[in-house]
């Protein structure tokens, strides 16, 4: 019997509250607290590499193809080092590394035309309230089924969307007003970019390096980080709120999404350490009558 097996099939039915609490700490302190190098590689070599495209093709050194789909790749894996920044896991505050977490949230959230700390507002509001309907400023990305899923992501992208409402709600609830007039800022200069790029003759370039890459992985995004691991049916609460799941694409594929539970529970845990916390704490994700898929 394999290590995962044998975790698996530990009886801890017999344990009392405080005990499994104290025993599920134990295991979350042990794959957290360490900087998270791989990330923090991952976000400036992604980000390079997005920069790198647009010489590339305005020299014709690659064809625009080629940097389109590779463009896409980069600005769907740009969010999850912001996430993981988003959290603190690289460095928390007052501590050495900290100011490398917040660069590398800054140097990377632009890309997804978001101020870094827009999105770390919203998004820890969507951990103190996941599945509320009034106050989870992600519910929108809820659907019914997959296709549904794709359909409901890209309707919010659209003026006067609810999910546009959530996030000002958000916002002006956490009095961070602030971050709206920034995130118009934000807007304008993402905008006045592509038209200047499509007034001197590279409106192709704009159209397929960046905005059209950015309507991918915005939908592939909402689609792995919040449809999948939240709906249909997730309750709010502790151990409810979210769940683990099998991916047709993997957990690769699904950006680590799979064990998207463990997150929840200790967001401090880095993305790549989820795999192993959760099958060291799955017989207490059983124990707590958890929805798990594997």
């Amino acid at each position: 019997m394999s290590a995962s097996q044998q975790m698996t099939a530990v009886d801890l039915t017999g344990l009392s509250n405080a005990e499994l609490v104290r025993l599920e700490r134990q295991i979350a302190q042990k794959h957290s607290g360490m900087v998270p190098w791989g990330i923090v590689a991952w976000a400036f070599a992604n980000l390079l590499c997005w920069l790198a495209l647009w010489p590339l093709v305005f020299l014709e050194v690659i064809p625009l193809w080629l940097g389109f789909v590779i463009a896409s790749l980069n600005i769907s894996l740009v969010y999850l080092p912001t996430h993981e920044a988003q959290h603190h896991i690289i460095g928390r505050p007052g501590t050495r590394w900290h100011w490398l977490n917040e660069l590398v949230g800054h140097a990377t959230s632009w890309m997804f035309l978001y101020p870094f700390e827009v999105l770390r507002v919203t998004h820890l509001d969507h951990h103190r309230f996941s599945n509320n309907p009034d106050l989870d400023p992600d519910i929108t990305n809820h659907a019914d089924g997959p296709l549904s899923a794709i359909w409901v992501s890209i309707q919010q992208r659209q003026p006067g969307a609810k999910r546009v409402g959530d996030y000002l709600g958000c916002l002006a609830r956490s009095k961070r007003e602030d971050l709206i007039r920034l995130t118009l800022v934000y807007r304008l200069a993402y905008f006045g970019i592509l038209i200047a790029l499509a007034w001197t003759g590279h409106a192709l370039e704009a159209f397929f390096l960046w905005w059209l890459p950015y309507q991918i992985a915005a939908t592939y995004t909402n689609f792995f980080l919040s449809y999948a691991p939240h709906s249909p049916g997730m309750q709010e609460g502790r151990y409810r709120d979210t769940k683990n799941w099998r991916s047709k694409v993997g957990n690769i594929g699904s950006m680590g999404m799979q064990f998207h539970i463990v997150h929840h529970l200790h967001p401090y845990i880095p993305l790549t350490r989820t795999p192993a916390a959760y099958w060291e704490m799955r017989p207490i994700l059983v124990a707590r009558g958890c929805k798990l898929e594997m």
